[in-house]
């Protein structure tokens, strides 16, 4: 095997590790806190730097690949959330409540490993093409030990069970989600003289997702409510009476929810753009990034769950960052990072709008139904923008070594208001703390590692359906990553 194969090999293994991995990444909402080894080991920084990071360099800034080397580039993250809810007080499914167990429960699933390749090939112009796949968002959580829910699935009927439990988070067994989001770049990146680079180039963008668990929110569809009515005129016509009715119509409209919950994975496939400027000398450089949001393909599969019928597009990102090198070993790095949650309504769409538009849940509203879940305006997470600041510097302590260390803080994006659909997806990190190291060996290879380690974080509130129970969500995290150039 000549070495070009083995490095075309070596790449598509990479590749198809990630394809077959579960992402878990939940750091600045479900983005990563960088992209890239090096970059993660200064808190997720370096816009504005011209240090060769590699290929990957081009998900941080498209403009970086023209200071960048031809390697082949592969990497390995293995990451580690902790995550855990807490449930106190609360109805116990009384007064039309819904109410969950009492407790602390943790997630499973605890370690990931997810890859990343690149790849650059420079031109006498000093242009660069890069090829880039990497994994920068997505959610795994897992909930099945011992949690139960208690409601009455019929109140104020006369034949309701009255309060019934329920075994799983939300009464419909074991719950959870899971979300993989995986980009290709292909980028082009060029000089005009010494002191400006820029990049550009497609983005082509795959995400996976299934939902569990989550059977008695079918109710508080669109398609739920949309065929209720029928069902139940049609019942009453027959003369039955309005309770029986009730309990007829409910039972054959949630039949025909079947894009709720528990459908195995769906894949959307995307598109979008990035671009990014570089300017600046040897001692001072500013960069400007952005990524577009990803006009998805919906899931199909769960076009009951996400507004607009499984409408879930991928937020865009703006960062900036300044590079100040202060000495001939020691480089430093100001970053700033805004996320657009609010580009996408499943995400960013308050639980509060199946209270103020979904009249299934909600008789008040009658006959409103674009806020029920599916609908045009259907509830979702209830996330925020996140603006991150980031801090990084590297330290070159040989010709042949160089140490990073780097420190990120931004607000995270669930209010208080959100934290029962959010058991699902505990996106509340806020600092992350980072080091690693680089290290060029005899043959000219490059070796590196990142670790991160993001210190508890929690959000607390009521719950939406039973405002007497609170809910707390705590999430830890590490990561720790090694990648080669060769």
């Amino acid at each position: 095997m000549n070495s070009n194969t083995r490095k075309v090999t070596a790449a598509l293994l990479a590749t198809g590790l990630f394809a077959f991995s579960s992402a878990a990444l939940a750091t600045n909402g479900y983005f990563t806190h960088g992209v890239g080894t090096e970059s993660k080991a200064m808190g997720g920084s370096g816009v504005g730097s011209s240090q060769n990071m590699g290929a990957i360099g081009v998900a941080t800034n498209p403009a970086l690949a023209v200071f960048s080397d031809e390697k082949w580039q592969v990497g390995l993250s293995i990451f580690s959330p902790m995550r855990s809810y807490t449930t106190t007080g609360g109805l116990g499914g009384q007064q039309g409540a819904f109410s969950l167990s009492n407790g602390t429960y943790d997630s499973a699933n605890e370690a990931f490993p997810i890859p990343y390749v690149g790849k650059n090939w420079k031109f006498d112009n000093g242009g660069a093409l890069s090829l880039v796949f990497y994994g920068r968002g997505g959610m795994n959580t897992e909930w099945d030990s011992g949690q139960s829910a208690f409601f009455d699935p019929f109140p104020g009927n006369s034949l309701s069970p009255g309060t019934i439990e329920s075994p799983g988070l939300y009464g419909g067994g074991k719950a959870g989600v899971d979300l993989m989001q995986a980009f290709l770049n292909v980028n082009y990146s060029g000089k005009i003289g010494d002191s400006f680079a820029w990049g550009l180039g497609p983005v082509v963008a795959v995400q996976m997702f299934e939902a569990t668990g989550l059977a008695n929110f079918a109710g508080f569809t669109e398609t739920f409510a949309n065929a209720f009515p029928g069902y139940f005129g049609s019942c009453l016509q027959a003369g039955a009476t309005q309770d029986e009715c009730q309990i007829a119509a409910t039972g054959q409209a949630a039949s025909e929810v079947t894009s709720l919950t528990n459908n195995s994975s769906d894949t959307s496939v995307g598109y979008g753009v990035s671009a990014g400027v570089w300017f600046g000398n040897d001692t001072v450089s500013f960069g400007l990034a952005y990524q577009s949001k990803m006009e998805m393909e919906e899931f199909a599969d769960y076009s009951d769950l996400f507004a607009q019928d499984g409408g879930f597009d991928i937020p865009s990102t703006l960062k900036a960052g300044l590079s100040f090198k202060t000495s001939d070993s020691v480089t430093l790095n100001f970053d700033v990072e805004q996320i657009g949650y609010s580009d996408v309504d499943s995400v960013a769409n308050p639980i509060a709008n199946l209270l103020t538009g979904c009249y299934t849940a909600n008789p008040a509203v009658s006959p409103e139904s674009s806020g029920c879940l599916g609908g045009d305006n259907g509830a979702g997470f209830g996330w925020e923008d996140m603006t991150v600041y980031k801090v990084g510097v590297a330290v070159q302590s040989s010709d042949t070594s160089t140490w990073r260390f780097g420190y990120s803080y931004g607000e995270q994006p669930i209010p208080s208001s959100e934290v029962l659909f959010n058991i699902l997806a505990p996106g509340v990190m806020e600092q992350h703390i980072t080091l690693g190291w680089t290290g060029v060996r005899p043959n000219g290879n490059i070796m590196s590692f990142s670790f991160m380690y993001a210190p508890e974080t929690t959000v607390t509130g009521a719950s939406t359906f039973d405002p007497f129970q609170t809910i707390e969500l705590k999430m830890t995290q590490l990561d720790l990553e090694f990648a080669y150039r060769f």
